[in-house]
């Protein structure tokens, strides 16, 4: 199989870094317009590389390409790759730039169209969802992801990543990460009502926190926190049930589960070997950004449209999160 990479940033080269690691037969051409970053690819990977889209689309022999460029720039890109026939893995998007034209664009030329969704394939996310899914009774939650912004790319400044820019500011990141598996663990929501306010001298034109009460539609309820703010990146999971509690840090060892025999928390263990990049956080480790690309070739390989989530599914999230970032805080929103 021959794929093109496009945006060598961090990303990009976590996508490399992973293929080239577990499936050697599968050959990668690098696209980015920085040389710079070509040079540094070329060096870390031994793969060609080019500066530009538009010479590798009129040139390719691809079957796919991995889309990590900034999410603004994904839809053109997108478009352009179905219109070369290419079987796309995206990113996650942000925003629904194009969203429809790309779907019937993907099914009328028959090539898959994979959207990323990471924790859909975290191992914790899908022992939490299993164990919801077995409750009785209705399950609550209560969930706060925060880390300070300057922190998150500590080689940049947040003010020359896509987080700083308000479409695609680091809050919304956040919540595209995490709504996908919470409505999928929880159900579709019925109503929202937020709290907003920004707390720091950072330099972006957008609140840095969020409070989130979502209430769905099989009567679970939920506090989801997210902010920009915390010194320590934090990302702490409370499940509450009458039949059972589940607590959650956001790391491999931190999941831990109520025993009703011992009334104590015994910890799950899920992780036979745990991979991760010194330069990120703890929370954010490679097993599950493995697990779904192997998801994307086997996609490939029985010619399915999507993987674990697709493009519908993430109109139904954006819409919620359009929602969310437009809201008076005095009122609450009604989903029909």
């Amino acid at each position: 199989m021959n794929i093109g990479v496009i945006g060598l940033g961090s990303m990009g080269k976590r996508r490399i870094r992973l293929i080239k690691s577990n499936f050697p037969d599968v050959n990668i051409i690098g696209i980015d317009n920085s040389e710079e970053r070509c040079r540094e690819v070329e060096e870390l990977f031994n793969i060609k590389t080019l500066a530009n889209s538009d010479e590798f689309f009129e040139n390719n022999n691809c079957n796919a390409v991995f889309i990590s460029t900034p999410p603004l720039t994904h839809s053109k890109i997108i478009n352009d790759a179905l219109n070369n026939n290419l079987s796309v893995f995206t990113e996650i998007n942000l925003v629904k730039d194009m969203y429809d034209e790309n779907i019937d664009l993907a099914n009328e030329n028959g090539v898959t169209l994979f959207l990323s969704s990471t924790q859909l394939y975290r191992k914790e996310i899908n022992y939490i969802t299993s164990k919801i899914s077995n409750f009785n009774k209705t399950t609550n939650y209560i969930y706060h992801i925060g880390n300070y912004l300057p922190d998150w790319h500590p080689w940049e400044s947040y003010k020359n990543f896509f987080v700083g820019n308000k479409k695609t500011n680091g809050c919304r990141e956040i919540l595209t990460i995490e709504l996908p598996w919470i409505v999928n663990a929880f159900g579709e929501i019925k109503q929202i009502h937020v709290s907003k306010n920004k707390i720091t001298d950072l330099e972006v034109d957008y609140p840095d926190s969020f409070f989130v009460n979502i209430i769905h539609k099989n009567g679970s309820n939920g506090v989801l926190i997210v902010d920009l703010v915390s010194r320590h990146a934090v990302r702490n999971l409370e499940i509450i049930n009458e039949d059972g509690y589940i607590q959650w840090d956001g790391t491999p060892e931190g999941l831990k589960e109520w025993n009703p025999n011992s009334n104590e928390l015994d910890q799950i263990k899920l992780y036979d070997e745990i991979s991760n990049q010194e330069d990120y956080n703890q929370t954010i480790i490679e097993n599950a950004y493995l697990e779904e690309i192997k998801d994307f070739f086997n996609t490939l390989d029985s010619n399915q449209k999507h993987g674990l989530y697709s493009f519908e599914k993430d109109k139904y999230v954006l819409d919620a999160i359009d929602i969310i970032e437009e809201m008076d805080d005095k009122k609450a929103h009604v989903f029909r």
